[in-house]
């Protein structure tokens, strides 16, 4: 049974990479969340359209919750895991870390860099 789990959740971080590397820029959050709100209004008013997955939409939405846990662990561990941010392909982090290079001015490159932003 663990070893299915295990599968389900390789395949789901697969499919979410394949996401991410595809997209230049994508928020993983969940409806309703105050701070997916704030990362989703900080980039649209960069003029970047970010892909939004919405986890409770989501028929894997579990397991993609779970992959995010995951990746969050490597960081901070005081770091929530909705939203999650990845930037051209990598995974910038959480509303902080978004919010952070906002304010230290490495977004915009990274946005760039990404393809997401031309100015």
């Amino acid at each position: 049974m663990k070893e299915k789990v295990r599968m389900e959740l390789e395949t789901t971080y697969e499919k979410m990479r394949r996401l991410a590397s595809e997209n230049p820029v994508v928020v993983f959050t969940i409806k309703d969340c105050c701070m997916g709100h704030v990362v989703k209004c900080l980039l649209f008013s960069l003029g970047v359209a970010p892909t939004i997955i919405e986890l409770d939409d989501k028929e894997s939405g579990t397991e993609m919750h779970a992959v995010l846990h995951d990746l969050a662990a490597t960081g901070d561990a005081h770091h929530h895991h909705e939203p999650a941010v990845f930037v051209g392909g990598e995974f910038l982090g959480g509303v902080q870390t978004l919010m952070s290079s906002h304010i230290n001015g490495s977004l915009v490159p990274l946005l760039k860099d990404a393809g997401a932003l031309w100015l």
